[in-house]
């Protein structure tokens, strides 16, 4: 079994936008899961998602805590507005908590004229419930499954029509 998973799309806009929407928290607080991500964009930089009101709220209402840090890691390289590495760890679940940090590497290319190819490459060695949440599920919901698929359909959803998925 495959401990990489690989994610692609094509999104209209520019490799700034791009970049943008992905390290900056007053953007990517915007889509996907809502969690606001904070990037120290240097070599050896602090990586960390904080929860949101809405996910404390779900834990208390289900009977778990969560906590205010539920993902974490460290950049390893930064070619703005091309490419960024980090590393990536969940903690808001013990199954996840417990496991090795993973690698994240964002790929920004151009495509055409004013289209950029975003792929996601997260290397999930001994990492299965990392992989099991990253993938998502096939089962269409509301957050269409969840995982990476998600993540970026409602990132190229925002960037083009400056709404989320979820938007009426």
């Amino acid at each position: 079994m495959s401990t990489t998973q690989v994610y692609r799309i094509w999104i209209k806009s520019t490799p700034e936008k791009i970049w943008t929407a992905i390290t900056d928290p007053e953007w990517n607080a915007r889509y996907g899961y809502a969690a606001p991500q904070f990037y120290e964009l240097k070599k050896g930089g602090r990586y960390y998602s904080t929860a949101t009101q809405e996910m404390k709220d779900f834990a208390a209402a289900n009977g778990f805590e969560i906590p205010e840090t539920i993902v974490e890691g460290e950049i390893l390289e930064v070619e703005q507005p091309r490419r960024l590495v980090q590393t990536w760890r969940m903690l808001m679940d013990p199954s996840t908590a417990g496991e090795p940090f993973t690698t994240l590497t964002y790929d920004i290319e151009d495509s055409g004229p004013g289209v950029c190819r975003l792929t996601i490459t997260h290397e999930l060695t001994g990492a299965p419930a990392h992989a099991a949440m990253t993938a998502g599920s096939p089962e269409a919901g509301a957050e269409g499954g969840g995982g990476w698929a998600w993540v970026l359909s409602d990132l190229k959803s925002l960037l083009e029509t400056g709404k989320v998925l979820t938007d009426a």
